[in-house]
Formats: C-alpha cells, sequence, structure tokens
C-alpha cells in the first residue's frame, strides 16, 4: 500500500485568516493529498447530555512522584499525524475528550476561512495554557495559567471533505490531573456511551504508525502492530520516527509548496521506504540529471538513519543535492520503489549513475534505467582498501601496487600487466575481494571508463574523492529526528553557497589570467568562475609538456605524442607519454588520458595539440553548456514553455512558474539596480494575477 503525499494538490487562492500566526502567512497554497488503499475506523462515543462518572471511576490514580494523573482506562487514542473526521466538529469535540481525559482545558488558536464562501478549512486547537499573557493584562487580579505550553494540534480539510490532522504536539510544560480537570468537567461532558442520544465521531485512523508502535499501549491498532518490530521489509524506526518524518514533510509543503514526497507502507501502515525532493532539488535535477551519484554507504555502513542520496554536479562543479530516500533495507524491491519514484517525479533518465557495489542496486538500474551507463564508485573502493586488505603482511606493498595499477595506467594491457604483477608477486591471487574486483573492472577501473561521461564525479586522479553530500552533518549514531534538522541547515548553506557563485560568476566578466594562451581568455568570459580555475589548471600546465611529435598520420586522422613531466614516487619529476589523435577535418581532438569526459574539459595534452596546429579557439564541442555563467537561462529557454500546457496539470504550471520566477531572482541579484527592477516587476505581476481574480468575483 502507497501513503502518497504530493506537492501537486492547491488550495484555493481565496482564503482568507481569521487570526495570526507564525506559520499563516505560508498556508496559502501547499496542501497534501493523501491515498491510503484501507482504513481504520474507530467509533467514538461523545455525549452532551450525560454527565461524566465520578473522578474515582474515570481518572484512575495518581502518580505522587510525576505528579500526573495515570488514566489506566483511557476511551481516547492520543492525538496522531494522519487521523481523519468528518468534520470540523467532530475532530474539536474528539480533541476536547482527550484533553479531558488527559486533564487540560482546549481553546482555538487559530482559524483559517475561505475569502468567498467564509469556509473553514483549517484550524489549530491548543492547550488553554498556550502563550503567555499580554503585557496589558499583567496587572488584572485574576490568577495567571498560561504556561507557553506547547501542546496542540493542527489540522486542515483535505480533497475529501474531511479534516485531517497534519501536525501534532502532545508534551505540556505544566501539571495535568485532577485540579485541571474539576475544572473542565462543567464544559462538555464526554463519555462513551451506548445510548441512543450519543453522537458518533467517525476517526479514519489513517496515520502511519512506527514499527516500534507510536500508539496507546492498550488500543486495538497497537496489539495489531506490536509484534512487527524488527521486520526485514519495515523501516528500522524508534518510536515517534515516523510522525516525526510525516509532521516534518507536512512542515515542508507549506514553506515550500512544490515539495514532494512519497511514503511506501504496508497494509497495517508501517513504513518501508520514503522519497522526498524539494523544489530547488527538482530545478537541479532538470539542469543537472545527466550524471547522478547514488550514495548508499549510510545503509551498508550500518548509520542510524537508512539514507539513500541522489546528487548531482552544479554548474560551478559543486556537488548539488536532487533528492533523498529513507529504504527499510538493500533489497532489489526497495530500490526499484526508489527509482521508479525517482523516474516518475524527475521525468529523466540519466546518462550516467555511479554507485556504490551493490548487487540489489545494480540490478534495479538496470531494471529502471536500462540505457544509463552504470559505474561504481572509485572512492568507495579506495576507502575500504584498509578494511579489506589491512590484514596482510605485505599490506603497504600491495597498496601500493594497488593504487599504481589503477591511477597510472593508461592502455588496458597496462592495466592488466601491473593487477597481474600485484596479485602474483604479493600472493593474494586467491583473495575474495580483490577476486571480486577484477571480475567487474570494466564498472570502475578508469582505463576502462575512457567513453563514460562522468562531469567531475569519477575521481580518477589520486587524492580525489568524492564525498557524500551531508558529510558534515551526519554521523553513525545522529538520530533521526536530528537528520531532519540538519538536512534543512545542509541545503541551506548549500543554496547560499551557489547563489554567491552564481553572483560572483555574473558580476565579474573576465577572471584574473595567468597566462598569454587565447584559450585561457576565451573560457574566462564564458565559464563560471569555479570552472575556469579549473581548467586554468590545465593551461598552466601546458608550459610541463615540453614535446608534441606527429607520429602517425591516416588521412586526416594524426596522431601526436605528447610528453609531461610528471610527478612521481617521492615528488621526483618524471617523463610520461601521452597520446592524442586529432581530426584535421572536423577539429575533433582526444587524449588518451580522457580527461574531457572524466571531467568536462580538455586536458592540457588536447590544448598542446591544438596550439601545435594553429587553432587558436577551442572548438564549441569543448565548451559543455552546463559550465558557463548563462547556463541556467539557455537551459530554460531551451525547455521551457515550448509546447502544449494542460489545463488541468497545476504540477506543470507551477513547475513553469517557479523556473521562470528563478531565473528573475538569480539575475535580480547580481547588482541593487537589477534587485529594484526584478522587485519592481514581481510586484507588478502579482497586481496582475489578483486583477484576473477581481474581474472573476
Amino acid at each position: 500500500m502507497l501513503l502518497q503525499v504530493q506537492a501537486s494538490a492547491y488550495l484555493e487562492n481565496d482564503e482568507v485568516r481569521e487570526r495570526d500566526d507564525p506559520m499563516s502567512d505560508t498556508l496559502r497554497i501547499g496542501e497534501e493529498a493523501l491515498v491510503c488503499s484501507s482504513e481504520h475506523e474507530i467509533d467514538v462515543g461523545f455525549c452532551q447530555n450525560e454527565e461524566r462518572k465520578s473522578e474515582e471511576e474515570t481518572m484512575g490514580g495518581f502518580d505522587e512522584q510525576s505528579g500526573l494523573l495515570v488514566d489506566e482506562r483511557k476511551e481516547f487514542d492520543a492525538p496522531a499525524v494522519g487521523m481523519e473526521f468528518e468534520s470540523y466538529d467532530d475532530a474539536y469535540n474528539y480533541y476536547n475528550c482527550y484533553a479531558s481525559e488527559v486533564g487540560f482545558r482546549v481553546r482555538v488558536k487559530n482559524s483559517w476561512f475561505k475569502r468567498r464562501s467564509k469556509e473553514k478549512y483549517g484550524a489549530v486547537l491548543c492547550c488553554s495554557s498556550q502563550g503567555f499573557k499580554r503585557i496589558n493584562d499583567v496587572n488584572r487580579v485574576r490568577k495567571e495559567t498560561r504556561t507557553g505550553c506547547p501542546a496542540m494540534i493542527r489540522m486542515r480539510q483535505v480533497d475529501s471533505k474531511r479534516w485531517r490532522v497534519v501536525e501534532v504536539t502532545l508534551d505540556h510544560n505544566h501539571l495535568l490531573g485532577c485540579k485541571l480537570y474539576k475544572s473542565v468537567k462543567r464544559k462538555r461532558k464526554c463519555v462513551s456511551s451506548p445510548v441512543s442520544d450519543a453522537k458518533t465521531i467517525k476517526l479514519y485512523r489513517a496515520c502511519v504508525v512506527d514499527n516500534g508502535s507510536n500508539v496507546n499501549p492498550n488500543s486495538t491498532l497497537n496489539k495489531k502492530f506490536q509484534n512487527s518490530t524488527g521486520s526485514p521489509d519495515l523501516l528500522n524506526l524508534k518510536r515517534g520516527d515516523s510522525a516525526a518524518i510525516y509532521n516534518y514533510f507536512c512542515r515542508m509543503q507549506l514553506t515550500n509548496p512544490n515539495f514532494f514526497y512519497l511514503m511506501d507502507v504496508n497494509d497495517e501502515g508501517q513504513l518501508r521506504n520514503v522519497f522526498w525532493a524539494d523544489a530547488f532539488s527538482k530545478v537541479s535535477c532538470s539542469y543537472f540529471g545527466d550524471v547522478i551519484f547514488i550514495d548508499s554507504s549510510y545503509i551498508s555502513g550500518k548509520f542510524e538513519i537508512p539514507l539513500v542520496t541522489f546528487t548531482g554536479v552544479n554548474h560551478h562543479g559543486k556537488t548539488t543535492l536532487l533528492s533523498c530516500g529513507f529504504l527499510a533495507g538493500e533489497t532489489m524491491e526497495s530500490y526499484h520503489w526508489l527509482l521508479k519514484v525517482w523516474l516518475s517525479v524527475m521525468k529523466r533518465s540519466p546518462q550516467t549513475i555511479v554507485t556504490d557495489r551493490c548487487k540489489p542496486l545494480e540490478a534495479a538500474i538496470s531494471q529502471v534505467f536500462p540505457r544509463s551507463h552504470q559505474r561504481f564508485s572509485l572512492t568507495h573502493i579506495m576507502r575500504k582498501i584498509p578494511e579489506k586488505l589491512g590484514g596482510l603482511h605485505n599490506y603497504d606493498a600491495v597498496r601500493k601496487a594497488f593504487t599504481k595499477a589503477v591511477y597510472e595506467t593508461l592502455k588496458v594491457v597496462e592495466f592488466e600487466a601491473a593487477w597481474g604483477f600485484m596479485v602474483h608477486n604479493f600472493g593474494v591471487i586467491e583473495n575474495e575481494w580483490l577476486r571480486s574486483l577484477y571480475e567487474e573492472r570494466a564498472k570502475w577501473a578508469p582505463v576502462y571508463l575512457k567513453d563514460t561521461f562522468f562531469a567531475g564525479i569519477a575521481a580518477a586522479h589520486p587524492g580525489e574523492t568524492l564525498k557524500p553530500f551531508f558529510e558534515r552533518y551526519v554521523h553513525k549514531q545522529t538520530p533521526l529526528k536530528e537528520f531532519l534538522d540538519k538536512y534543512e541547515l545542509a541545503l541551506q548553506k548549500k543554496h547560499r553557497e551557489e547563489t554567491l557563485s552564481d553572483i560572483e560568476s555574473q558580476t565579474l566578466n573576465t577572471a584574473e589570467l595567468k597566462t598569454k594562451c587565447s584559450f585561457e581568455t576565451q573560457l574566462s568570459r564564458i565559464y563560471t568562475r569555479d570552472m575556469f580555475k579549473k581548467f586554468q589548471i590545465e593551461v598552466e600546465e601546458m608550459y610541463s609538456c615540453f614535446s608534441t611529435t606527429q607520429v602517425h598520420v591516416d588521412g586526416p586522422f594524426v596522431i601526436f605524442l605528447v610528453k609531461e613531466r610528471v610527478r612521481g614516487e617521492s615528488s621526483r619529476r618524471e617523463i610520461r607519454d601521452f597520446e592524442v589523435l586529432y581530426n584535421r577535418s572536423v577539429g575533433e581532438v582526444r587524449c588518451i588520458c580522457s580527461c574531457f569526459n572524466f571531467y568536462g574539459y580538455l586536458c592540457r595534452h588536447a590544448l598542446c595539440v591544438l596550439n601545435f596546429n594553429g587553432v587558436e579557439e577551442i572548438p564549441l564541442r569543448y565548451i559543455l553548456p552546463r559550465w558557463r555563467k548563462d547556463y541556467k537561462r539557455l537551459h530554460f529557454a531551451d525547455n521551457g514553455l515550448t509546447g502544449f500546457v494542460d489545463g488541468t496539470d497545476r504540477v506543470q504550471w507551477f513547475d513553469q512558474l517557479y523556473k521562470n520566477s528563478l531565473q528573475v531572482v538569480e539575475e535580480g541579484a547580481v547588482s541593487l539596480d537589477h534587485y529594484k527592477v526584478a522587485m519592481q516587476v514581481l510586484q507588478e505581476s502579482l497586481d496582475k494575477v489578483h486583477s484576473v481574480e477581481e474581474k472573476q468575483d
């Protein structure tokens, strides 16, 4: 069963708030749509005409140690995210009965109504001790009862016209029990009664249930779920984690209307897998989703959170987050579900997918993305050398030979010879890990990957690593609730860095030049600042290439041999030969080091050959649009509103509007003058949109 929540279901725009609320400004759009294949109905008796039983019978005992009432016979389960009611009155009456049973009073903190119909569509019910007395009321004789209590429920009307609980806080910061109950019992009377005049509240229990069971221990629901903890096909979550995930997603949709998430649950409502992507990540995927890295090391490394991340490389050559997921385990079924969701949301198949060595993930990719090139992360393989080979008596020698075979071979025959020397000379031919690596060498060894485009994800040079997106934010013991907070911090930091890099690249028309080479001058005007600095290193290193010689000619095809002084062992300079194929008729150049496919720009050896042949500008085919300063603008012009727009698909409307507005934001941040113009245009656009609504009225 899928528990699906998608940010594509929007509320009408004719909404009015009754009272102020810190989040009310963000409640104008972003209602979630919940789809469940089965519902658990609970009938809760409610009667306003019948007296409550005596305190001794109803309230149970009093815990002297905690100062709280202990209710051993509760009629009402605690509120939980996902509960649904037929009407607002039913929801209010339920929470009021629950409050009376626990020992506190309820008041309405906020209500929201639609502008034209005046129909209520949202409300916050809170403990009567919520907030603090106003300054003007401080001198009143009446005793202060408010303590800033956080207990509350937030609920909204959904498409089914039912009322759904979307946020819950159960904790109080004050005493609960007899004294409060006595002041409540003269108000509404709540009992479970079979009498004919009793009104029945029908509660649709559609909430996600923790594997550890986050419901009342004595409830029927809990008895049904309590034996499921530790099941291999369920998320290994702690008590309250499922509700924390759902609460977080609901909150994200309020501030990020294009936020998307999907929750995979079983028939009992227990969480198996989760996928989510915010609006920025979805837009980033449309730009940079051609090469992605699926990092499952949090699961294979036995981290507290079963996290899987999808990342790409932006136009500054930096890692950007494309989406995330939580998985029950490393099974083909879980990965297949995750990849299918990714494909349906992002609507594109990556050209290259880099992963850790994981058989279930490999099988899922072959099914969902059969045309994509799947390759293994060399970074992950190199990190496992101490773990897999550390027990060898000649470990240092084996590690050195392994590194040399991987990074210093340019041809397949060289790699095969270096590998054979390592396994035979050091007696590790029977090592199972090395044997499995050799069998799959075509998916990770750089010498076999020269025809695969990586956009910098390959980390094909010594010392380069592919770092996890949340490297500084998540450790093995990071609990899920803490991760959700750190997730926002990490995204804010990355978004700020990308925005500042955009501004820096656009405001500085030319970077500092270090040579008189025409190639450097050419790309300083085109590439983003960070990518130009990477290319600039190749231009500078042209001077370490001291010889360019023509060694073979076959019609328009010419093979050149470029000699370069490179750092060898003990930082000594060694001379290495690099073959470069050049096609004079079409200006095509290809070096044996394959820097262009690995990193997306030409290497020093190819530049030497172009310079040798009198070429003063790099051919356009080797200036990738993804590294340009204006890439986002050009990409949107090519992929924007150029075709049919579905008159009923609000997701498509939102995506197009979001991308358009994002262009205005990025261009408007270049300077103060740009900012003023952008603000004026945005305000004029908003006024025109409002005028459409007024005409309809």
